[in-house]
């Protein structure tokens, strides 16, 4: 009984601060401000600490196991320092609580590190088995080694059981709640930006009919001009009602301008971290629409002076535009790589959809252009505008039948 009730407590321990640190993700992302990684470590220093202060070694031994999985989570967020720090954690306390051999307790965590940068780019889970099956390998052949060692075959047996079992039971459970809380707010984001979307076109077509309407008056008093009949007086009349129409006309468009003047506030920005993020909250409609996404990211992270937000607005619409470009192909794929020079960084999002002919593709920078039914035709100059002030440039190269090449170019140290 004891050991169960250390278990569910340590399990309390180490999951509040992270559903915590969830809350607190939650309330950034509705409330659109920058999510600052500092509430993320704390939450896991702070699940380390609750367990490491209600460690009884007499009660139940594994519970300096379950630090690992701040550990894992760390490394799912690529908080690198973290890592570094929940390492030496982890060795210094095996070490000094089981005697266990530090040379190999620093060969064991600086393996799990090397796994990390060689399986980064083939996705988190293909480094989240390895690290799970190398862990429960090396905490087995620790029982019978180093912590049980005089105790029998089968009870060591049943103890290294037992401690598999632990660490992927509530490891897996943990980041099964992670990723479908993040995938739930990100899923009230793309609705509220849907919703924001349609109110731009409810927007637009009010603002058409009111430039509209007055318009339709300067042509009437125009053609009435025309006519021989009219008499000077009555010309000088129309042209001032017509002057007077135009200048409501400018007023209008004044207005609407000012309400959609795009703003940038720029700040450090790791480009990596927002193209992970971004795949991350696309998943569940490419799966849906049984598309593949490739992403070929340098392993390092690379950091530029922009705005986090809008960059992901532009990079959403660009992938949003290549998803449209399906129609109806059965096998589209959509490939994002970053190139990193000494000029600045590249980011290249291509696709083998339906392409554009040249008129399309000499068009599209137009705005309220557009070849969809429903479309604004405001995405990709509103995209061009969001680039050029951050001093970039975007570029648009297609073939019909063949697919569509994106190129976004920014400065690194702007």
């Amino acid at each position: 009984m004891d050991l169960l009730e250390t278990l569910g407590l340590n399990c309390i321990f180490l999951a509040f601060p992270i559903l915590v640190y969830l809350l607190h993700l939650i309330y950034t992302k509705n409330t659109n401000t920058k999510e600052k990684n500092i509430f993320l470590d704390l939450a896991l220093l702070l699940s380390i600490f609750l367990i490491i202060k209600s460690y009884k070694k007499s009660i139940f031994i594994y519970q300096l196991l379950l630090i690992n999985i701040p550990l894992i989570i760390a490394y799912l967020k690529k908080r690198k320092i973290l890592i570094v720090g929940i390492s030496l954690i982890l060795i210094l306390l095996l070490y000094y609580n089981y005697h266990i051999n530090i040379y190999l307790l620093i060969i064991e965590y600086a393996l799990y590190t090397f796994i990390y940068f060689k399986t980064i780019n083939r996705g988190f889970d293909k480094f989240l088995s390895m690290f799970l099956f190398i862990k429960s390998f090396i905490n087995s052949l620790e029982i019978f080694i180093f912590i049980n060692p005089d105790a029998s075959f089968i009870y060591k047996t049943y103890l290294a059981f037992i401690d598999v079992f632990i660490l992927n039971m509530v490891t897996y459970i943990l980041l099964f709640l992670m990723k479908k809380t993040e995938e739930i707010v990100d899923l009230n984001i793309t609705l509220r930006e849907l919703e924001k979307e349609k109110k731009l076109r409810e927007s637009l077509f009010k603002m058409t009919h009111e430039i509209k309407n007055p318009l339709a008056v300067c042509k009437g008093y125009i053609d009435m001009i025309r006519q021989d009949k009219a008499t000077k007086e009555q010309k000088d009349k129309y042209i001032n009602i017509i002057n007077d129409e135009i200048s409501r006309t400018l007023l209008l468009m004044d207005d609407f301008l000012d309400y959609s003047k795009i703003k940038v506030t720029k700040e450090i920005i790791d480009i990596t971290l927002l193209i992970d993020e971004i795949v991350d909250s696309l998943s569940t409609i490419l799966k849906t629409k049984n598309i593949k996404l490739s992403k070929y990211i340098p392993e390092e992270d690379i950091y530029i002076n922009a705005d986090y937000n809008r960059l992901k607005q532009v990079i959403i619409n660009i992938i949003k535009n290549a998803i449209e470009a399906k129609n109806g192909r059965k096998n589209l794929t959509i490939e994002i790589r970053i190139i990193k020079n000494k000029n600045g960084i590249r980011i290249i999002i291509s696709d083998n959809g339906i392409g554009m002919d040249k008129k399309t593709l000499g068009s599209i920078n137009n705005m309220f252009y557009t070849t969809k039914a429903k479309g604004t035709g405001l995405g990709i100059p509103l995209s061009n505008e969001i680039i050029n002030l951050h001093g970039g440039s975007i570029k648009y190269h297609s073939t019909p039948g063949r697919g569509t090449k994106v190129n976004i170019i920014l400065p690194v140290g702007e």
